[in-house]
């Protein structure tokens, strides 16, 4: 048999579990996931950088052995720095709102031009500006820089899990969305030996921007998202991808069903001179606004609980740069994630209800005065929980909504996760630097209720993505049993257990009766 991609075979009868085309997208979004992580935290290592150099600084000269080459090394660029240290208190608020604006922007300007042009942008730029504070250390330049990489980090995750997740099987969607957070978590632990070995303010960002600059030419040979392609009828590039090898054509014909080309075809033609209204007419949908709903208050949950605990670390009588290792260490895990064979739902609601119990347990032992090693063990795994149900609910967003609006949706979700992160960098700290009682309590109700909302989703593993709200219908979506459902439920089982027990009881008798007998 010819290969296809009607049939699971290929030449010789198999077909490879990864295409060239799918292993080019999965290296190159693990590497922008991987540099992403150093900026996303810069402003916890210029804290303490500029902290340490400045103060080390203003002491005495035998005591600037590390200072003072540091000085001399940066051409009085260090001198600068300690003018406007009272300004990188805002650096973390600014990219913050940068993040909020990429959402805003993102998913809209990726539906319009193309997943793959919107993250080339986006990734040359997020390394520019992280070399550029090493140039010119200027407080509003570097305030302004931060915003400009928030919009960047938000645009890349957001093209980057569509990519991933379109580039995927169905059945292997979850493996997709689990190993980008694998790799943030992996750019977490290599920043933070690379800042601490950074004495200086130069030092810093060239460690940190350098190695995204040299891996940039890398991301030129990414492909499109073929659903993308085959939306905006752009058919010569998706030929040109089959004819790279014979498994990217089987892998093609697999991501790209039958019944979604001749759904494309049949539609009618756009109106010209504007933009469909079908996409108005999609979000005004009830199926659409319920499932926007519970999404985005996940989102804004997990964005609180997460970033929380992950910018507050440090108060856990942990120093800045082992704090951010181990904080990256436990986030590791959530690769194995997809091992655990439920479906979106149940893992979305078991993770969200693990997140919050963990960190309640860490507000009961904090306030009894328990071991830190205790209590930042607890965090870390609310924290660990939280990002799986982060990472599982990017996915569900994607499957979620229709192809046609499914970017704008996304944004809107994403939309309300920056909202959760803008909130959560300017909710001031305890007078001792520690998590305050009212946030650790938003930090576990948040995933609980949460929890309780997913019950209004339909479960979307192994279920063709939707192009459109009948397909969103179409969902399996599970009923709320009813107190006499749930009744005439325990009626049959103890009905069944009944016939059982009487069914035993005539042998039993039996057995009596020939022990008399005998």
């Amino acid at each position: 048999m010819e290969p296809s991609g009607r049939s699971p075979g290929g030449p010789g009868g198999t077909r490879p579990a990864v295409s060239p085309l799918q292993w080019s997208v999965y290296c190159r979004l693990a590497l922008a996931h991987f540099f992403t992580s150093f900026l996303f935290f810069l402003d916890v290592y210029a804290d303490a950088v500029a902290a340490a150099s400045c103060r080390h600084g203003n002491s005495t000269e035998e005591r600037g052995n590390r200072s003072r080459p540091a000085e001399d090394s940066d051409g009085g660029k260090l001198d600068s720095v300690c003018d406007w240290t009272d300004w990188l208190a805002y650096a973390q608020t600014l990219y913050m709102v940068g993040l909020l604006l990429g959402s805003l922007v993102g998913g809209a300007i990726s539906d319009r031009y193309g997943k793959r042009t919107v993250l080339l942008v986006c990734v040359y730029v997020h390394a520019v500006c992280g070399l550029v504070p090493a140039l010119l250390p200027q407080a509003f330049l570097y305030l302004a820089v931060r915003c400009v990489t928030g919009v960047c980090c938000c645009c890349i995750n957001i093209c980057s899990f569509s990519l991933a997740v379109e580039w995927t099987a169905r059945a292997a969607r979850l493996w997709a969305s689990a190993f980008l957070p694998f790799c943030f978590s992996l750019g977490i632990m290599g920043g933070a030996p690379l800042a601490w070995l950074s004495a200086t303010w130069t030092r810093l960002h060239l460690s940190l921007a350098v190695p995204q600059l040299i891996c940039l030419p890398l991301y030129l040979w990414i492909p499109e998202s073929p659903r993308w392609l085959l939306l905006r009828r752009r058919t010569k590039v998706l030929d040109r991808y089959r004819d790279n090898s014979p498994a990217d054509k089987q892998c093609l014909d697999l991501l790209l069903l039958s019944d979604l080309q001749k759904d494309i075809e049949e539609q009618k033609a756009p109106p010209p001179g504007g933009h469909t209204p079908s996409d108005i007419i999609y979000l005004r949908h009830p199926t659409v606004l319920l499932r926007l709903f519970v999404m985005s208050f996940v989102s804004m949950a997990s964005a609180l609980t997460y970033f929380g605990i992950c910018m507050n670390i440090g108060s856990f009588g942990v120093g800045v740069y082992s704090a951010q290792f181990f904080s990256g260490l436990s986030e590791a895990p959530c690769l194995l994630v997809p091992l655990v064979r439920l479906g979106r739902r149940p893992i979305s609601m078991l993770a969200l209800s693990l997140s919050g119990a963990a960190c309640f347990l860490s507000l009961l032992l904090s306030r009894y005065n328990a071991q830190p090693v205790l209590v930042m063990s607890l965090a870390l795994l609310g924290k660990l929980c939280i990002l799986a149900a982060l990472f599982i609910s990017i996915l569900y967003s994607i499957e979620l909504f229709p192809t046609v609006v499914r970017q704008r949706c996304v944004s809107l979700v994403n939309l309300s996760f920056r909202i959760g992160c803008l909130v959560n960098s300017v909710v001031p700290s305890a007078p001792n630097g520690a998590i305050s009682l009212a946030a650790m309590v938003v930090y576990s109700s948040g995933p609980i209720v949460g929890c309780g909302l997913c019950l209004l989703l339909p479960e979307t593993s192994s279920v063709p993505l939707p192009d459109s709200v009948e397909d969103c219908d179409r969902q399996p979506m599970p009923h709320l049993s009813s107190m006499s459902a749930i009744w005439r439920k325990w009626k049959l089982v103890s009905s069944q257990t009944r016939n059982t027990g009487t069914e035993t009881l005539p042998a039993e008798k039996d057995d009596t009766q020939t022990h008399i007998e005998d």
